[in-house]
């Protein structure tokens, strides 16, 4: 599951903020963060649209009734929520820090599925497209590069949904694409060989089988 973002930070508002507050510190922050007003920096447009979709949410009834439910049990379950508004560096971030917590894993008691959905979640197609936006092919790089480090572990089967998206990001920069196609061809190359040696292990296995089988006849 992923972090639920925290829309009153977002706002610098108190949770116990009335609909005036939100309404006031949404003026505020979007007057300062405006594309019109910051060039069209990519980071000033980014927060923009973050702090816009929290007033869209915390203002429409149904909408902020759901958000704190889930804000509820998210804090009931112990996952804390950020307030990051997705950028190169937040998302680097997040990768930086999911690696370093699969470093420590059991690799053999790894929950494969579950990273393999918090990869996914981590660069759904929407993120993909916002980072796209940004000219930091380096930053984007280091992002491609750390999750293909996080998969590691993982077998082929689990990493192909993950390698789509990550070619999808690569595809303006040649060295992060190179980083994706070197990976595919590794982990192609290490599944087949997992395969020969099974094959081998079976046959080998089979034919000690038969000559104990004749030795004791």
């Amino acid at each position: 599951m992923m972090h639920l973002k925290d829309y009153y930070g977002l706002l610098e508002i108190e949770t116990s903020a009335t609909l005036q507050e939100i309404k006031k510190a949404y003026r505020k922050l979007a007057l300062r963060y405006h594309p019109d007003k910051n060039q069209n920096d990519p980071y000033a447009t980014a927060q923009f649209a973050a702090i816009k979709e929290a007033y869209e949410v915390l203002t429409h009834p149904s909408k902020k009734e759901y958000y704190l439910q889930q804000r509820w049990y998210n804090q009931s379950a112990g996952i804390r929520k950020t307030q990051d508004v997705i950028t190169p560096v937040t998302v680097l971030k997040q990768s930086l820090e999911l690696d370093k917590y699969v470093s420590t894993l059991d690799v053999f008691r790894l929950d494969k599925e579950g990273l393999k959905q918090y990869v996914l979640d981590l660069l759904p197609g929407s993120t993909i497209e916002e980072l796209k936006k940004f000219n930091e092919p380096e930053t984007i790089r280091e992002i491609v590069s750390t999750i293909l480090r996080i998969l590691h572990p993982l077998p082929k089967f689990f990493t192909n949904e993950i390698t789509t998206r990550l070619s999808r990001l690569a595809e303006r920069d040649e060295k992060a694409d190179q980083l994706v196609a070197e990976f595919i061809r590794k982990t192609e190359r290490k599944n087949r060989l997992e395969k020969y040696s099974l094959i081998l292990i079976i046959t080998a296995t089979i034919i000690l089988c038969g000559l104990i089988y004749l030795a004791g006849r």
